[in-house]
């Protein structure tokens, strides 16, 4: 199993390209570069490309409605030209929020786009002839009677280092998974719990390789939480409480929140209804007291080094193969290092 993280950047690129060099050199496998409505990720990747020398640089994610398709095939070849072929293009859709509120264009239609968008992705890599794609939502080059007219094919100019860039998706519920599962090379689920992983997924994960190109191979799927090492875990599982509200009660609408809706699935229905009411009353702390401690708990990989390591074990037990971690550590390197090597076991 390999190790991920997800980048946090608040203190300035350069001190956190510093720390993903070290975290490198500590065995860490994929970095994942977030971008939301922050400064864009493919600036920092390029930045990430010049300072590190093995580790894979993914973005985490690209929002599929920011950037035309032929525009994330050339970005995601751009990073991966600069690093040697360790570029991962990951994508999501995002929400309504962002995309309708800070892009100012429409939230519609987010799994039939991110299927287009593949299959032109994969298709300007290849370069095996000009790109033309007539799909429901994309088509290329414009059809006739939009536009000037005078829109032609073309293929991508300079040839990528790979003709296949990993494509790994962002998905929770049931249709996007099983996209996901046909399509993609990997899987970004977000608060994995091992042990319902199944209950929740496993239907729509099997829908999908039904029907997945054996040419594809495995999907990746990588998922994690917080690691720390401690005979106290309830003070560094409380971390983890102000994000997990946010994203439960109030990421999305009432009737329209993904991760409530994920919580719901988890088996937590009281427990989602109560927080997003909380939430959204403007009661944040009260909505994060009221996250349930075995959801904290099963979702992240804290507590004695035994426990630590059963965790890792249930991980990968659930079909997990990249452990993304969240270092909790006066020494993060050193405690990426341990678990990496735990991973390996």
């Amino acid at each position: 199993m390999k190790l991920g993280m997800q980048l946090q950047y608040a203190g300035g690129f350069k001190e956190s390209a510093a720390q993903v060099a070290a975290y490198e050199q500590a065995g860490l496998d994929i970095v994942w570069v977030a971008e939301a409505y922050g400064f864009d990720a493919p600036s920092f990747m390029g930045y990430l490309a010049a300072t590190t020398e093995r580790i894979t640089i993914g973005s985490g994610i690209l929002p599929i409605y920011s950037r035309t398709p032929t525009l994330l095939a050339m970005t995601a070849a751009g990073v991966d030209a600069m690093t040697d072929g360790r570029c991962i293009l990951g994508l999501g859709a995002s929400g309504p929020q962002v995309i309708e509120g800070f892009h100012g264009v429409p939230y519609d239609a987010p799994i039939g786009r991110t299927r287009e968008i593949i299959d032109i992705c994969r298709m300007v890599w290849r370069r095996d002839e000009r790109v033309t794609y007539d799909g429901r939502y994309y088509s290329l080059p414009l059809p006739e009677g939009e536009g000037t007219g005078l829109g032609k094919p073309l293929k991508l100019i300079t040839r990528p280092v790979r003709d296949s860039i990993p494509i790994y998706v962002a998905s929770l519920g049931p249709k996007n998974v099983q996209m996901t599962a046909e399509k993609a090379d990997g899987w970004l689920p977000i608060f994995y719990l091992p042990e319902r992983a199944d209950m929740v997924w496993g239907d729509d994960l099997r829908a999908g390789f039904a029907k997945r190109d054996e040419s594809l191979g495995p999907l990746e799927v990588v998922a994690g939480g917080m690691v720390a090492i401690t005979d106290e875990p309830e003070s560094i599982l409380d971390f983890g409480r102000g994000m997990a509200a946010l994203y439960i009660g109030g990421m999305g609408a009432r009737d329209r929140n993904f991760y409530n809706q994920l919580a719901c699935r988890y088996g937590y229905e009281a427990e989602a209804k109560e927080i997003q009411d909380l939430y959204l009353d403007g009661k944040k702390k009260e909505a994060a007291a009221a996250i349930p401690d075995d959801f904290l708990r099963l979702t992240n990989l804290v507590g004695p080094e035994g426990y630590v390591r059963e965790r890792i074990a249930a991980f990968k037990e659930a079909g997990v193969t990249v452990l993304n971690v969240i270092p909790i550590s006066d020494d993060p390197a050193g405690l990426i290092e341990k678990v990496k090597a735990w991973a390996e076991d």
